[in-house]
């Protein structure tokens, strides 16, 4: 269902859209009450919420306005549930004629409870939906699992975990659970009161019938169905049973091959019972384990097998099997184990962009006095959402008026943020948060897009309410303090981002699913196409607020989950909306990007509009210093804004500010120039201003693109880079100087509560401008013309046991910019590269040279050589381009300014190995003089 129902064409927008202690926030006054007799108000340090609706407003309801509360079995009374999720339907009855829940998308797995059991598909092939506007592998039953004789009049949550949820049926005779979650290839299932049933929904071919064990295939999906020891399938047309005996459990899986049976028999009776994810940042770095729980029916075997969504392959070195399965968001891939990890560069923020030399002191002022001067500078807002855009447009000049010495100004546009923020932070006015405990959330009155009745989108309100506060509590840390109105900051994060399990008042982490690695914009997920989520960018917003905050009230674990979904969430972003590395929407899909994500695949469209403009900056604004992960992916900007001037039929007019800030993420140059052009002649988006849009154009045309290549280690730290010329930037919300260490060597010292910028100093210099054709490579990502240097070596991380020759599998890469020669069209590329793999069998190392010969971004030729066999003796051999071309695109030319790129990685194995650095034996040579 590509459009699943209409929504009022308003400007804006959509209906779906460590820890925190709860001894601590108890002891603060921050947990609400339980169900209390009378409506009060709960007092929170200085502020308060209503533990009552305000009169003439309502709840979660059914889509006729029938009230509603979850869905879920006595067992699971009591407990927050998980709204926002991709299983929720299970739980938010949406649509009174539908007890049972809609389709639900697990990956590689679909799912879809119904009055006999679980319906259970594999879609493999993209639909093209909506005009091309759409793509989706929707939900189409293979088969269903269940009992002999059941039909359940509902289907209630029984109990859940990280991104596993466990449904239940009952019809007073037969009892069933499954349990199902992302990633997961397996149903696990128990039931009482009736045999094991699987009907397919056409008739299934039988390749393997080992008693209890049966190898079926249905629509050319294979299916291995495991009943307990002693028990024997019976195939009867297209239904199958097996007796369950004394026994009360029996699963499914589907298979990748038909010669997986016996890897997947090994762990086909160990139940997956529940699913953690633990996080933590240290030093620029995020790291993340994802672990299965796991309980043996049968023999001793507590393994599993999961699949890896794209954004979690990418960085983690851990082993994977050959399998894989095709899904929405791209090839998954199999590994054999309760858990993995994942690694990756933490995303930077900072609470403005820094001083530069590009902005004109006295044009900023005038900037900003119009806004401050405002005769309403809310613009009418009185709803969550308008307020949340009003509170942000506000806060995002707070730094830029104190950066200039205009400190009336940015004391003027603090006290207007507090003022608003304390209206909504205190119960019995016009505008207040009110508490569910029903659904154990706090919802915002006046409501907005559904964040009451449907509960969509409290992430994308709250955040700007977060991101908000934090400016305010970088300059006042005692308005910030629980006992004043942190008490009420810190209600609104454990309602949208709750890093606590135990915390019985709201659900773990309401609106981000740790796996699939973003979060979800619909409370009740009641759509054919799973639940979605439009705006990526306003779910950032949140995470970034939360490093802000944390860091300016000294809450470690808080600034750390913030840098956790913040990471986490600009992989997604980058892979599943704008398909940065072109591996992920189907060729027939047709689009650049995508404006929303759904559960079934993903569309070129917005809720409220199909303006091109509008499809493209909606996952771009609000743009803050939280914003800069969007600088990674500087090649996808450009084809995104490309798309958006083909369909917008010439540059953007209505939502300008937005696009141009998106392209200065990629060539500052030319959003500057667009800006000049514009001479302030426009009108600002919603959120926007024209002082803020002038700060950020022109600060990073002074400094250059964000540089995501090269991290701090605090999170508020960030690169940016012009031409060969680096600028460290860092903000110290301490009380005493501190010194910033980035990741290539460089330090930067910044004074107490101050944003520093500079150079760097120590650490490698910066890449050497080229005097000749021979690069020497070093540790860093380094290529340098320079003949000194430490000899050392760089760990080339392991295949994982799949085949990746041809493809970049977490490369090494090494490079110089700022080369400048002609092409010496009679030379080739020539590499000497030292390699070892100890004396693990069965290596093999790949590099490939691109070559940008303008240094836009884009690369002009890619040369892929063949992989070179190492041997399993310890000891360096040699890899040279006499291996042979095995592709290469493009042609070379005169290069100017340009980058040169080497990335080595390993092709084939399962193992480790390394390449030697810092000598005249590790070398590039390029066709230029």
């Amino acid at each position: 269902m590509p459009f699943p129902r209409l929504m009022p064409l308003s400007r804006r927008r959509r209906p779906a859209a460590v820890l925190i202690l709860a001894a601590a926030l108890a002891a603060a006054g921050i947990v609400p009450a339980a169900s209390p007799a009378a409506a009060a108000n709960v007092p929170v340090g200085a502020g308060s919420y209503s533990d009552s609706r305000p009169a003439g407003t309502s709840g979660p309801t059914t889509n006729t306005g029938t009230p509603v509360t979850p869905k879920v079995t006595d067992a699971a009374k009591g407990k927050p549930v998980p709204t926002n999720d991709w299983w929720s339907s299970l739980a938010f009855q949406r649509y009174g004629d539908n007890p049972y829940s809609t389709p639900m998308y697990g990956h590689p797995l679909t799912y879809q409870a119904v009055s006999g059991g679980l319906e259970v598909g594999y879609p493999t092939s993209p639909a093209i939906v909506g005009d091309g506007r759409q793509y989706e592998y929707a939900h189409k039953r293979d088969l269903t699992l269940g009992l002999t004789g059941l039909n359940s009049p509902d289907t209630k949550a029984d109990a859940w975990s990280d991104w596993t949820v466990t449904p239940y049926w009952s019809d007073g005779a037969r009892t069933l659970r499954t349990t199902i979650g992302h990633g997961m290839p397996f149903v696990y299932a128990k039931g009482s009161g009736g045999d094991a049933r699987i009907s397919t929904a056409a008739a299934p071919t039988v390749f393997a019938d080992q008693g209890n064990v049966l190898g079926i295939t249905v629509s050319g999906h294979h299916y291995a169905l495991f009943a307990p020891s002693g028990s024997d399938w019976n195939v009867s047309g297209s239904t199958i049973t097996a007796g369950l005996g004394s026994k009360d459990y029996f699963s499914l899986a589907v298979l990748p091959s038909t010669d997986a049976l016996a890897t997947y028999r090994k762990y086909a009776y160990s139940f997956v019972t529940g699913s953690t994810t633990n996080w933590s940042y240290s030093g620029g770095t995020v790291r993340a384990t994802y672990t299965l729980t796991t309980e043996a029916k049968e023999g001793t075997e507590r393994g599993t097998l999961q699949s890896l969504y794209r954004h979690q392959w990418l960085h983690t070195s851990d082993p994977l099997t050959s399998y894989t399965y095709v899904s929405p968001r791209g090839t998954m891939k199999v590994r054999e184990s309760a858990s993995f990890s994942t690694s990756q560069k933490a995303s930077a923020v900072l609470p403005g962009l820094p001083k530069s030399s590009g902005v004109d002191t006295a044009r900023l002022r005038t900037y900003l006095n119009e806004v401050a001067n405002s005769a309403d500078p809310f613009s009418g807002a009185t709803d969550t959402y308008w307020t949340g855009k009003a509170l942000g447009k506000l806060a995002q000049l707070v730094p830029l008026a104190d950066q200039i010495g205009e400190t009336a100004t940015r004391d003027k546009l603090i006290g207007l943020l507090k003022g608003r923020l304390q209206e909504w932070f205190t119960a019995g006015g016009a505008s207040e948060f009110s508490y569910d405990s029903a659904w154990r959330t706090l919802t915002g009155y006046p409501a907005s897009y559904g964040s009451d009745t449907e509960l969509n989108d409290h992430h994308f309100h709250y955040g700007y309410y977060v991101y908000a506060a934090a400016i305010v509590a970088q300059y006042d840390q005692a308005w910030a303090a629980d006992s004043a109105w942190g008490g009420m900051v810190k209600t609104l994060v454990r309602d949208t981002a709750n890093p606590s399990r135990s915390d019985g008042s709201f659900p773990f982490l309401r609106g981000f699913d740790v796996y699939a690695g973003h979060s979800w914009a619909s409370g009740h997920q009641g759509f054919a196409a799973g639940n979605n989520q439009e705006s990526s960018s306003e779910s950032t917003n949140l995470s970034a607020a939360l490093v802000l905050w944390g860091s300016a009230t000294g809450d470690n674990s808080l600034r750390d989950l913030g840098t956790y979904l913040l990471t986490t969430e600009s992989e997604s972003i980058a892979q599943y909306w704008f398909d940065a590395d072109e591996q992920v929407f189907p060729a027939s899909f047709g689009h650049d990007t995508a404006g929303m994500v759904w559960g079934s695949g993903a569309a070129y469209s917005t809720w409220w509009t199909a303006n091109p403009e509008e499809i493209h900056g909606i996952n771009v604004l609000p743009v803050t210093g939280g914003s800069l992960h969007l600088g990674g992916e500087k090649a996808a900007i450009r084809r995104n804004l490309a798309e958006m001037e083909r369909e917008n039929g010439g540059p953007a007019q209505e939502w300008r500010d937005i696009l141009w800030e998106f392209q200065s993420f990629a060539d500052p140059a030319a959003a500057k120039s667009k800006w000049d052009a514009g001479n302030g002649s426009y009108t600002p988006e919603a959120g926007e201003s024209k002082a803020h849009t002038y700060h950020w154009i022109n600060t990073l045309d002074a400094l250059g693109a964000p540089d995501a290549s090269v991290t701090g280690d605090i999170p508020t730290s960030a690169v940016f880079t012009k031409g060969t010329t680096r600028t460290y930037a860092a903000h110290n919300y301490g009380s005493a100087a501190r010194t910033v260490t980035f990741s290539d060597g460089k330090t930067l010292t910044v004074p107490a509560r101050s944003t520093a910028t500079g150079s760097g100093s120590g650490g490698d210099p910066d890449p050497d401008p080229p005097t000749g054709n021979t690069f020497r490579l070093r540790s860093g990502g380094t290529l340098t013309t320079a003949t000194d240097g430490a000899a050392g070596s760089d760990t080339i991380a392991s295949a994982g046991g799949t085949n990746h020759d041809g493809t970049p599998y977490q490369p090494l890469v090494y490079e110089a910019r700022g080369v400048s020669g002609s092409y010496d069209s009679g030379a080739a590329t020539a590499f000497r590269l030292p390699v070892d793999a100890g004396t693990t069998v069965g290596l093999g190392q790949q590099a490939r040279v691109s070559y940008d010969l303008t240094g836009d971004g884009s690369f002009d030729r890619v040369e892929t050589y063949q992989y070179f066999a190492t041997d399993p003796v310890a000891g360096w051999e040699e890899y040279a381009q006499s291996r042979g071309l095995k592709s290469a695109t493009g042609s070379l030319g005169k290069m100017t300014g340009g980058t040169v790129r080497l990335e080595v990685w390993s092709a084939i194995g399962n193992g480790t190995s390394k390449l030697q650095t810092g000598t005249d034996k590790s070398v590039l040579v390029i066709p230029f003089s």
